[in-house]
């Protein structure tokens, strides 16, 4: 992942660096010095949004379907 394709996607899922690297408990510095040169994003990080995109996705059909769900609970 170069670092313009992660910044695209921290824009487009509304998460700002700051938030991405406490959420990941790395410094904003670190996450603020990768490149496509020395210090490329990890390759980790790639499957991390995405599964934090998923989660998200997840959370909101969540949220949709608690009135339904909370109705037949007696």
């Amino acid at each position: 992942m170069k670092k313009n394709e992660f910044n695209e996607i921290l824009k487009k899922i509304n998460l700002s660096r700051q938030e991405f690297a406490d959420m990941t408990s790395l410094s904003y510095g670190s996450v603020s010095n990768w490149n496509d040169g020395k210090q490329p994003v990890p390759g980790w990080v790639e499957s991390w949004l995405q599964n934090y995109i998923k989660a998200k996705d997840i959370d909101k059909v969540a949220e949709t379907m608690r009135p339904y769900i909370e109705c037949g609970e007696k």
